[in-house]
C-alpha cells in the first residue's frame, strides 16, 4: 500500500512529484446532514491532472518490456491531459513527443503541451461538430491522424484507451493512496468516464479492500452510451470524456455498481462552486464528479461518505464556457 511521502524531502525530478495528492473534505459545499464528499486533488500533479500517473507508468512499462526504444518518438491522441503528462515524462526520459488533439478542445491544453516540449498536431472537427465540444466522431478523426503519423515517423503509440498501464497506475497508486488517507472508511466512489482507466484501477483496489464500497460511473446527460441510454446529445461540453462510446476496452462492467448522469450546466455550476466556496480551482469533469457525488448524497448514500476525484485544473478551461459562459 502506498503511503504519503514525508514532508520537505528533496526530490530528484518532476517525476517524483507525481502522485501522493491530498484528499480534502468538501465541508462548505456539503451540508453535514447529507454526509461527506472527499475529493482527491489530482490537479496538484505537475501536469495538473490525474493523467500524469498514467503517463509515468505507461512509459516505464513500455521501456521495461522493450516496446519503446531509447530515443524513439512517442505519439498519443489526447484531449490534453494525457498529452501534458506524456510531454513531461517524455521530456525527462529523452523521447520526442507528438500530441494529436481535436481542435474542439480548449486552447490552453495545446499551449501547455507545447510549453513542456511537445509537438502538437491539431485535427479539424467532424462536420456539424461544435467548437469546445468533442464527440466520438471527432475522436475517430484524431485516432486516424495519430495512426498515420505513427506509421510515418516510427513513433511508439501509447493508446491510452487500451494500455493496461492506464488501470495499473490507479490500481497501484490512486486507489491505495485513498485507502491509506481514509483508513478505508468510505462508502462509495464515483468517477467521470473517459477511457475508464481511473474508474477501473480505483474500483479494483477498493473492492479488494472492502467489497461493500459502491462504485459509480459518471456520464454526461444525453451521451450516456455506456449505461445503454440513447445518445441524443453527443456534443456536450464536459471535455475529457463522455465520448458516447458504448464500449470502453478497459472497462469491466462487473466493477460498476451504478451509473450517474450529469448535465453540462450542473457540472459548470458545481465547478464554480468548488472555486468560490472551497478554494479549489478545478475543471469541467471535476464539476461533474462532485455533482454526481452530491446526487448520491441526496439519494442512496444519504448520510454516508463518497470519494471522488478533481481530475484536472480549472486553468485548462479559462477560454471555455466553464468560466466564460
Amino acid at each position: 500500500m502506498i503511503r504519503p511521502d514525508p514532508p520537505l524531502r528533496v526530490l530528484d525530478s518532476a517525476l517524483d512529484l507525481i502522485g501522493n495528492t491530498p484528499l480534502v473534505r468538501l465541508s462548505r459545499m456539503v451540508p453535514r446532514e447529507y454526509g461527506s464528499i472527499l475529493a482527491k486533488l489530482e490537479f496538484m500533479n505537475p501536469g495538473a491532472s490525474k493523467k500524469d500517473r498514467v503517463a509515468r507508468t505507461a512509459i516505464a512499462r513500455a521501456k521495461a518490456d522493450g516496446r519503446l526504444r531509447p530515443g524513439q518518438p512517442v505519439i498519443e491522441m489526447t484531449s490534453g491531459n494525457m498529452g501534458t503528462g506524456l510531454a513531461i515524462v517524455c521530456q525527462l526520459e529523452g523521447h520526442p513527443f507528438i500530441a494529436v488533439m481535436s481542435r474542439g478542445n480548449s486552447v490552453e491544453r495545446a499551449t501547455m503541451m507545447r510549453a513542456f516540449g511537445a509537438e502538437v498536431v491539431l485535427v479539424d472537427q467532424a462536420g456539424g461538430s461544435i467548437p469546445g465540444r468533442v464527440s466520438g466522431d471527432d475522436l475517430a478523426l484524431v485516432d486516424a491522424k495519430a495512426r498515420e503519423i505513427s506509421a510515418q515517423r516510427g513513433a511508439y503509440r501509447v493508446d491510452q484507451f487500451r494500455e493496461l498501464a492506464n488501470v495499473q497506475a490507479h490500481y497501484e497508486g490512486t486507489g491505495p493512496e485513498i485507502l491509506a488517507q481514509t483508513g478505508g472508511h468510505f462508502d462509495a466512489f464515483c468517477d467521470f468516464a473517459g477511457t475508464g482507466g481511473t474508474f477501473m484501477g480505483c474500483a479494483a483496489a477498493f473492492k479488494e479492500a472492502n467489497p461493500g464500497v459502491q462504485c459509480y460511473l459518471v456520464e454526461p446527460s444525453g451521451a450516456a452510451a455506456i449505461s445503454g441510454e440513447p445518445v441524443t446529445r453527443p456534443s456536450h461540453q464536459i471535455q475529457g470524456g463522455g465520448y458516447a462510446m458504448g464500449e470502453l476496452p478497459l472497462l469491466d462492467r462487473k466493477r460498476v455498481d451504478g451509473y450517474l448522469q450529469v448535465e453540462d450546466e450542473e457540472a459548470r455550476l458545481v465547478a464554480r462552486q468548488l472555486a468560490a466556496e472551497e478554494g479549489l480551482f478545478a475543471g469541467f469533469s471535476s464539476g461533474a464528479n462532485v455533482a454526481a457525488a452530491l446526487q448520491l448524497l441526496r439519494g442512496p448514500m444519504r448520510g454516508k461518505t463518497v470519494v471522488t476525484l478533481l481530475c484536472d485544473s480549472g486553468m485548462k478551461y479559462l477560454s471555455t464556457p466553464l468560466w466564460n459562459g
